[in-house]
């Protein structure tokens, strides 16, 4: 300890502007990732450069890592190239495990996790897909637990069974029966709606969650409440990188909920 300090003090009376390599590592992790923060609504790819250079830092960063998976995720949703696409959802499955693996005691780290495993999903096969139902429920229902009002696993929890509901009763009897997806079983057009009523509520202004409470509202055939989610969506500014995409999902609807 005592070499320590004397190598520090020589360093500061050489020169008085600077710092160790270990305070220039923090300062560059923290700097990159408020950076990311900044550029994440609009420019996710970007935000997602900025997490990674804080993760080649400091590769085991908890806020980097889930931050990184939500933002890759983002990046994959705005990116048209599928191929891209399927890899920037894997990115985000890696980056979330891992920040499970750090800190298995915050939501942030399990609602990535459930969404990078949802979005990964949908570029599956129906008996692949059903595979991953169970853990991204799973990890969403983790979140809820450390964080109960978390908008962005009721979201997950949401969408979850509101795709459930969707299967036509065949699949749903194999995929339940046959193809381990016991879980399907607890879906219900009920919990769909309540789920993403209250992802709505925790954050009202985000179109994400008042799109998909839309298309369940749709669903079950309250068409006014449908209406009242389209209209909230095509009067809202433009926040979000995938702010544009959502106004054209709610004009699509507006025609089926006249």
């Amino acid at each position: 300890m005592k070499l320590r300090h004397a190598l520090a003090a020589a360093a500061l009376c050489a020169a008085p502007l600077a710092v160790t390599p270990a305070r220039a590592t923090a300062q560059s992790v923290t700097e990159h990732v408020a950076t990311g923060d900044k550029e994440h609504l609009t420019n996710p790819a970007a935000a997602l450069k900025h997490y990674e250079a804080a993760l080649a830092a400091s590769p085991r960063d908890y806020a980097a890592l889930w931050k990184a998976s939500v933002a890759a995720v983002d990046a994959g949703e705005a990116d048209q190239d599928a191929g891209r696409r399927k890899e920037l959802y894997k990115q985000g499955e890696t980056y979330a495990r891992t920040a499970v693996e750090v800190n298995p005691r915050d939501a942030e780290g399990h609602f990535a996790l459930a969404r990078a495993l949802g979005r990964t999903a949908q570029t599956l096969g129906s008996r692949d897909r059903v595979k991953y139902a169970s853990e991204v429920r799973n990890q969403a229902l983790e979140a809820l637990k450390l964080n109960p009002r978390h908008a962005g696993a009721l979201h997950v929890m949401g969408v979850w069974n509101a795709e459930v509901m969707r299967l036509n009763g065949m699949s749903r009897f194999m995929a339940k029966n046959f193809l381990g997806g016991q879980v399907f079983g607890s879906a219900s057009w009920k919990n769909a709606t309540q789920y993403m009523e209250q992802a709505v509520q925790a954050e009202p202004n985000r179109l994400i969650h008042r799109i998909d409470l839309a298309e369940i509202y749709a669903d079950v055939g309250d068409k006014a409440k449908a209406r009242e989610q389209v209209d909230f969506i095509l009067k809202a500014p433009v926040t979000e990188v995938n702010d544009a995409r959502h106004k054209r999902q709610a004009e699509e609807l507006s025609r089926r909920v006249k």
